[in-house]
């Protein structure tokens, strides 16, 4: 039982890394939209591009981690 706990928590761990990813992207995003106003609309659509595959990983580590305690637990 300890050892799916451990499983589990390690496959939760992408979305720690998921949301480190989304704080840096929305941090240089707002640098650029601050360096070239007119780009905004391009740098936006980007980080919105970027911020939903990011958050998808997230959610596949959390289905993961699910999957786990339920199939083994």
């Amino acid at each position: 039982m300890n050892l799916i706990a451990i499983g589990a928590g390690i496959a939760i761990l992408v979305g720690l890394g998921a949301g480190i990813g989304i704080g840096i992207a929305t941090g240089k995003a707002v640098d650029a939209i601050a360096r070239q106003p007119e780009a905004s609309g391009k740098i936006q659509t980007s980080l919105l591009l970027g911020c939903a595959l990011a958050e998808a990983t997230a959610i596949y580590g959390l289905i993961g981690a699910i999957l786990i305690i339920v199939m083994l637990g």
